[in-house]
């Protein structure tokens, strides 16, 4: 046994709530639907869940514009809805983690709507409010994320607001200490009712440049995307200025302080940063973030050199903190889309879960990953992501990560009696849950099995991690955790692959993983597509 806190190794569940079960024949998926879902969770072998916004909101970025931090939008129902959730969660032996989303509100936020009013209003310096130039321009070169200035004007003030993110998505001034202590307020209310967790949402963008200057632009070869396409215009600049300030570091040793009030809890921050492994190490270092969550492996890239490196990279900088590894998520193509190059298959989604889930952190699953699920197309006239919608058709948004899951292969999957919010693909149906509950080598099952088998695996909770050179495309690294170490190596090609692997000691495959086996023979590590080995050193 470990006496490591919950958190550390710890598989967390990602529900993306407006998508996965819908009680009240709406469309849209609701607390109540979670609730009627978690012994489906639980079956699963996570140890958590970790549920996006489901405040007060008008929905424009689906959630994470925020109206009310310490209510629950009608659309997902109640907090005596989300009472019965976390109860019964915990009954189930999960930990519940929630999104905050703690650097901007909605433009319908009552702190904004008083804060736009006037210039001296006791909210009026709640937001980042600049004149316009001499010319009546913005006061920078600052890009919003999904598209267009970063600043909006607004008449009442005569004055520019920064956003971010939408322009329904105004920026908070966390340089005001009254707007930081509000902030904390709302996360404890949270901490209050009993949540073990937060994930904390674009926690990097909390302050900005108090001089506005502007940011240099990115050279043309250097525009590689994080959470955005290179042809986005927000990445032909370097983000020096409007994110990952210096003072955000204090604000998280405020946040840590809060948290170490209360027993057992962890926060996951997302960091999307020029540097974002460098940055997941700072926020980790000392008393700040328990964890940190990056979209270093929710790109294209795929091949073991790319894994080995990023991880290493983090490695050899988080000389304190703890991972958390993810390589699908509510924002991103799905993984066996991304990286699947159009050969999705049982095999390949069951070795990706379980080679995520054998790196050295933490890691978040998100919801369908354990089906199989692939990218759903979802044609202009049905999109409903705003991002989308503005860089169609280069980039299609994200929509087609977040179409419904398929429990069943009746009216609209089993989601909902109602249209769906987003359609259900064809695809998909034949991977519904009670189809594959059926199948003993569904993905599944598959997904099951090693979630019991890494269980009662130490090192791969726990341990050290340590990579071998090995060629294309092969991924090997062992893993200890006391006097156990194991050997773990992944194809990550579909062909079956031969490799020498010298040096070891003793070695004694472990079995019961479920995934399709390989095997060491004298010095000789033999991998089926899409295979996998685990071996006992020592």
């Amino acid at each position: 046994m470990s006496d490591a806190p919950w958190w550390r190794g710890a598989v967390t569940y990602q529900i993306y709530p407006r998508s996965f079960m819908d009680t009240n024949g709406d469309g849209v998926g609701d607390l109540p639907g979670i609730i009627d879902k978690l012994d489906y969770v639980a079956g699963l072998g996570v140890d958590a869940i970790w549920i996006a916004p489901f405040f007060r909101s008008p929905m424009a970025d689906f959630g994470y514009d925020i109206a009310d931090y310490r209510d629950v939008d009608p659309l997902f129902g109640t907090l005596a809805d989300f009472d019965r959730l976390l109860a019964k969660a915990h009954q189930l032996g999960l930990k519940v983690m929630i999104d905050q989303v703690l650097s901007h509100t909605s433009a319908e936020h009552a702190w904004f709507k008083e804060s736009r009013e006037s210039r001296d209003n006791p909210k009026a310096d709640w937001y980042v409010w600049a004149d316009a130039k001499d010319d009546g321009t913005p006061p920078n070169n600052w890009l919003s994320l999904f598209g267009g200035c970063a600043w909006q004007w607004e008449p009442r003030r005569g004055q520019y607001y920064l956003h971010n993110f939408l322009t329904s998505q105004p920026d908070l001034n966390f340089y005001n200490p009254d707007v930081r202590q509000s902030v904390l307020d709302n996360v404890q209310f949270w901490l209050d009712k009993g949540v073990d967790g937060l994930r904390l949402d674009a926690i990097n963008f909390c302050y900005h440049d108090r001089e506005l200057r502007d940011n240099p632009p990115k050279p043309a070869d250097k525009r590689v995307g994080r959470g955005f396409s290179p042809d986005n215009p927000y990445a032909f600049q370097y983000h020096y200025y409007n994110n990952t300030r210096p003072e955000n570091l204090a604000f998280l040793e405020d946040l840590r302080a809060l948290m170490d009030r209360y027993q057992d809890v962890a926060a996951i921050g997302e960091i999307s940063s020029e540097d974002s492994l460098a940055t997941t190490a700072e926020y980790t270092s000392g008393r700040r973030l328990h964890m940190g969550y990056s979209f270093e492996l929710l790109t294209n890239d795929f091949n073991a050199a790319y894994i080995r490196n990023t991880v290493q990279n983090l490695e050899a900088q988080m000389l304190e903190g703890w991972p958390c590894w993810a390589i699908s998520n509510h924002d991103v193509e799905r993984v066996l889309s991304r990286w699947g190059n159009g050969e999705a298959s049982v095999r390949l989604a069951n070795m990706l879960s379980a080679m995520v889930c054998s790196l050295r952190g933490s890691v978040c699953v998100y919801q369908g990953e354990e089906l199989g699920l692939t990218e759903a197309e979802v044609p202009y006239e049905d999109l409903q992501d705003p991002y989308g919608i503005t860089f169609w058709p280069t980039f299609k948004g994200r929509d087609g990560c977040r179409t419904p899951i398929p429990w069943n292969d009746g009216i609209n999957a089993g989601f909902s009696v109602g249209e769906p919010w987003l359609p259900v693909p064809v695809e998909h149906r034949a991977l519904a849950v009670a189809l594959q509950d059926a199948e003993p080598h569904s993905a599944l099952n598959g997904f099951r099995a090693f979630m019991a088998w890494r269980k009662s695996q130490p090192a791969l909770r726990w341990g050290d991690i340590r990579f071998l050179d090995t060629p294309e495309p092969v991924l090997a690294f062992t893993r200890r955790h006391g006097n156990d170490t194991v050997l773990a190596a992944f194809n990550l090609s579909n062909e079956a692959v031969e490799t020498s692997l010298s040096g070891l000691d003793t070695v004694t495959l472990i079995n019961g993983h479920g995934l399709a086996r390989g095997d060491l023979v004298n010095g000789q590590l033999l991998l089926p597509g899409h295979g996998a080995l685990f071996a006992r050193i020592g």
